[in-house]
């Protein structure tokens, strides 16, 4: 399942940079996550880094975009060119 951001953002800018996939970035009005590129940091580090830095605990998983950690296993794979 890849992560979202949800309405609480604070737009703090502490996600973005600790993002390995480079799925985060701005939004209109608050930081976004490209589902297609969040691997919930699988193949990364044990945890999702945006989670682990968030001041205000606004990045769930989302719902809409389930995913099993083999599928993120192979999402990181196709991203870091090592498929």
């Amino acid at each position: 399942m890849s992560l979202k951001i949800t309405d609480d953002c604070i737009n703090c800018d502490v996600c973005e940079p600790e993002c390995p996939n480079s799925a985060i970035s701005q939004g209109e009005e608050i930081y976004v996550i490209d589902p297609n590129l969040c691997t919930e940091c699988v193949g990364h580090y044990d945890e999702p880094q945006c989670q682990q830095v968030c001041p205000v605990d606004c990045i769930p998983l989302d719902e809409n975009n389930v995913e099993s950690k083999d599928e993120l296993m192979q999402k990181y794979l196709i991203i870091t060119g090592k498929a």
